[in-house]
């Protein structure tokens, strides 16, 4: 029939819209089909009432074209009703499909962005928790709260205490030192030169080990 014809045209990309526009055909077929059914019933002989008489010819007390148009409009108006709820039917599969489809990639992106920074920055051992306005740390770009990852040549895998950092300081007098911390969960790298300046110590920072 045509109207299903149309309707399955862009089966393929259905759309929500699409599916609302079936469903106002299937409500209109079964309007349509409702009032033929009247037509039978005003006429008093249903779908299978006999239309001749005795005799066997038409019969004079009802209006046989009238009855034969409903029948035959009935029939093909149930079979586009079955092919229409079909699509109905097969469009909302589709759409739930997508939907969870989409569910379920944004799911595992949410997921996967937190796990794969959690695999590719190491476990700090350290923490910065003070550092001076005007000193070497402050001007290398250290801050209040980043977590250290590496420090020269100490890192998470053979930091033990605080004295390894101490030593690579004493030793790197003059000398530019590479230090990566995590800040905002973010991994972060910068020069510090421990130096002398107007203040205590090589770096100006306060450093504290973290506990694991």
């Amino acid at each position: 029939m045509k109207m299903t014809e149309e309707s399955s045209a862009g089966k393929s990309e259905m759309t929500m819209d699409d599916v609302k526009n079936l469903v106002q055909q299937k409500d209109e077929i079964e309007e349509q089909i409702k009032a033929y059914y009247d037509v039978l019933e005003d006429q008093g002989v249903g779908v299978e009432g006999v239309l001749v008489d005795a005799e066997g010819f038409p019969r004079a007390d009802v209006n046989v074209y009238q009855i034969r148009t409903a029948r035959n409009s009935i029939s093909c108006l149930q079979n586009d009703h079955k092919a229409i709820m079909e699509e109905i039917e097969e469009a909302l599969h589709k759409l739930h499909a997508r939907e969870k489809a989409k569910r379920e990639t944004d799911e595992t992106g949410a997921r996967g962005e937190p796990m794969e920074q959690q695999v590719t920055l190491p476990p700090p051992f350290a923490r910065v928790d003070a550092v001076t306005q005007g000193s070497p740390a402050c001007g290398a770009g250290l801050r209040v709260g980043d977590e250290v990852i590496e420090f020269g040549s100490v890192n998470t895998d053979n930091f033990q205490n605080l004295q390894n950092i101490a030593s690579v300081v004493q030793h790197s007098e003059g000398k530019p030192l590479r230090v990566t911390v995590i800040r905002d969960g973010q991994k972060a790298q910068m020069s510090l030169t421990p130096q002398r300046w107007s203040g205590r110590g090589l770096l100006g920072c306060n450093i504290v080990p973290i506990h694991r």
